[in-house]
């Protein structure tokens, strides 16, 4: 696999690269300057399972805001940098654990030695990030258009732009919302490339297209061994990214723990709200992140126990009353009512 062999970034406290396991990324969409709202954003991002956030820094007060921030939070903060080089260097000298800059955007050579030299100093990685938005007119004009060949060649040439610099603390991301050409992008760009990669479809949408695009594009580039972090980009709340990355990883089996809830799409013979319970039961599931379990909520007491045989515990209801299931197994009969609170207990007192 290409991400058993990249090189292995160190992100303050964290590690990727190197078959290292696979970190979530988020994004706050706080002022940054507004150092209450954005740990207070961090803090709910950690709680979900964030292990590295990047924060925008387009001011020098942004800059600043980042050494508070730090010490309020507790995993690796990135300065997301755009066009003005003073504030990579700003926010690498108050304590950013990572940059996240397109030397494109950047300006002349010089500023962007200047950027890498203070990263130099402080021994701080450099993810360069390339975009079909941002993808260079003579790139375009090579290819005719926006490419998957033109998002990997840009990146690329960034990437020996800073080697020759004589530094190679680096990590690659090419994003694109287009998921089919960002998917090709990533099988072009692995074999050519033994930085970590940050996989993500830029712009994907609202949470349903978004998680929707997401999936699809993460879960091919993913399932063929590139990518050592990655982010679900939604618009909204970016608490919400968190279980979508979560979900996608433990799906392809790249990530243990979690509990992993099935139910039944319903039918006829449905007697109970099942959708309202197993929206109940994905929500309460979240205080039991230190379990590896398969929770399965069906709506029928004929076929439940059947459908739930590959679960580890289930609940199936019935008209005004259901059972608990175990391993397909019966376990006995529960008040309709009581089926919620009787998994929740099942699951606190759960041994693995």
């Amino acid at each position: 696999m290409y991400r058993d062999n990249t090189k292995v970034i160190h992100i303050g406290n964290r590690v990727i690269g190197g078959g290292n396991p696979i970190l979530i990324q988020s994004m706050t969409n706080t002022k940054t300057e507004d150092v209450e709202a954005t740990v207070a954003q961090i803090l709910a991002l950690e709680k979900a399972g964030c292990e590295i956030v990047r924060s925008t820094v387009p001011t020098l007060e942004a800059a600043k805001a980042i050494g508070e921030i730090k010490k309020q939070i507790h995993i690796p903060i990135v300065a997301d940098i755009h066009f003005d080089y003073r504030m990579a260097i700003a926010a690498i000298e108050n304590g950013a654990d990572k940059i996240r800059i397109n030397p494109g955007n950047i300006g002349s050579e010089e500023r962007v030695q200047a950027v890498v030299d203070k990263a130099k100093e402080y021994g701080v990685p450099i993810r360069v990030g390339v975009n079909s938005g941002s993808l260079e007119k003579n790139l375009i004009e090579k290819y005719g258009k926006v490419t998957a060949e033109g998002l990997v060649e840009s990146a690329l040439d960034k990437v020996k732009l800073i080697e020759n610099m004589g530094y190679d603390n680096l990590v690659v991301s090419i994003k694109s919302s287009d998921v089919l050409m960002c998917a090709k992008a990533h099988e072009i760009l692995a074999p050519q490339c033994d930085y970590p990669i940050h996989v993500g479809i830029t712009e994907a949408g609202t949470v349903y297209s978004g998680n929707i695009k997401s999936a699809l594009g993460l879960g091919i580039i993913l399932n063929q061994g590139i990518g050592d972090t990655i982010r679900v980009s939604l618009t909204g709340d970016p608490v919400n990214e968190i279980a979508t990355a979560k979900l996608i990883l433990r799906t392809l089996g790249l990530r243990q723990g979690g509990i992993e809830v099935v139910s039944c799409p319903t039918c006829g013979r449905t007697n109970i709200d099942l959708i309202g319970l197993a929206n109940e039961v994905e929500q309460m599931v979240t205080e039991f992140d230190h379990l590896n379990l398969k929770v399965a909520v069906m709506g029928c007491v004929v076929n439940g126990p059947g459908e739930a045989r590959e679960a580890d515990i289930g609940i199936a209801g019935g008209k005004g009353e259901g059972l608990l299931i175990k391993k397909g197994e019966i376990v006995r009969k529960v008040p309709e009512k009581e089926l919620l609170s009787v998994l929740r207990e099942e699951l606190k007192n759960w041994k693995e």
